[in-house]
């Protein structure tokens, strides 16, 4: 037996983005049911038996910064993750109203309502950091100097695993040229902060497709929206909103690096299917086990012994 390159994960987050709820159920674009897009995505991810270590929703979590739009959000989501055991981060985007999100999202949180919501999360040695980059009565983003100066403040410090930053305007060029009028302003200054820190990666949303990049030498991923999303194919220089093509994201914590992947939501032709207890007998066959990290460190030798159901 041998050894698989890289073992099982250690972290596992799941990134969701940009739901655009609305305040009675009402649709997106007259036809556009978010919630129900919502609600297809946590069935996915609940479907699947994983189990990650958190969720992280990286804004526009209501269309309108409605308090019942919110209230429709925890109900379909707080459920899912209570059950599947995974806390869940919440991010501040431009469609989001900080007063009406803290009071919803944030019980408890005695801050200033108007005031930017910046947190600090610790999810099994990750540090997430949480920065609202939205501007009350805009689109684009900012970060504050306050802002800037918490953050490296918080950073001066490094975590036991490190630090994912969630945010909700990417730190990177958009493809869609129309998307300059609501990106985020004076990026220069905030990479001047996380440039040589201990953040692993970026997560943000805005932009309604998934697209990856790096700012200061740090990868950043963006995951899709669940409600509807841009057409990259559009004709070059317009932007077209299409109901489809909805997603999120898987992110895989290693010792190392940090994998995302995209997960479309929806249906599709299953063509063929492997169990868990195939896929062990498959790799038993080839002489390949999937270790753990405590395994692949030299600590425990490959197994000899039939292997056991991984789930």
């Amino acid at each position: 037996m041998r050894y698989a390159e890289y073992p099982r994960a250690e972290r596992v987050l799941l990134h969701l983005s940009d739901t655009h709820l609305r305040a009675g159920g009402a649709p997106l674009y007259d036809h556009v049911d978010s919630e129900a897009r919502l609600a297809q995505a946590v069935a996915a991810i609940e479907a699947s038996g994983i189990r990650p270590d958190g969720l992280i929703f990286t804004g526009d979590l209501a269309d309108w910064g409605e308090g019942d739009a919110y209230a429709r959000v925890r109900a379909i989501v707080e459920p899912a993750a209570e059950r599947i055991g995974a806390p869940v981060i919440w991010v501040m985007g431009n469609h989001d109203d900080r007063a009406t999100f803290r009071a919803h999202l944030l019980p408890g949180d005695d801050s200033d309502p108007t005031a930017p919501v910046d947190r600090v999360d610790e999810v099994n040695g990750l540090r997430v950091v949480t920065l609202d980059t939205s501007v009350p009565g805009h689109h684009h983003g900012e970060v504050t100097a306050a802002q800037r100066e918490w953050l490296a403040e918080v950073l001066s410090v490094p975590a036991p695993l490190g630090t994912v930053l969630a945010m909700h305007h990417p730190p990177v060029p958009s493809v869609l040229d129309l998307a300059a009028s609501v990106e985020l302003r004076d990026q220069r200054l905030l990479a001047d902060v996380l440039r040589g820190s201990d953040v692993r990666t970026i997560l943000a949303g805005h932009l309604h497709y998934s697209t990856f990049a790096t700012f200061a030498g740090i990868p950043v991923s963006v995951a899709s929206a669940t409600c509807y999303t841009q057409d990259l194919m559009v004709p070059v220089g317009g932007t077209r909103p299409q109901d489809g093509a909805q997603g999120f994201n898987l992110v895989h914590v290693y010792d190392e690096t940090i994998v995302h992947s995209v997960v479309p939501v929806g249906t599709a032709e299953v063509l063929q299917y492997v169990d868990a207890a195939e896929s062990q007998e498959r790799l038993r066959a080839a002489g390949i086990a999937v270790p753990t990290a405590r395994e692949l460190s030299g600590r425990v030798s490959p197994p000899t012994a039939p292997l056991p159901i991984l789930r």
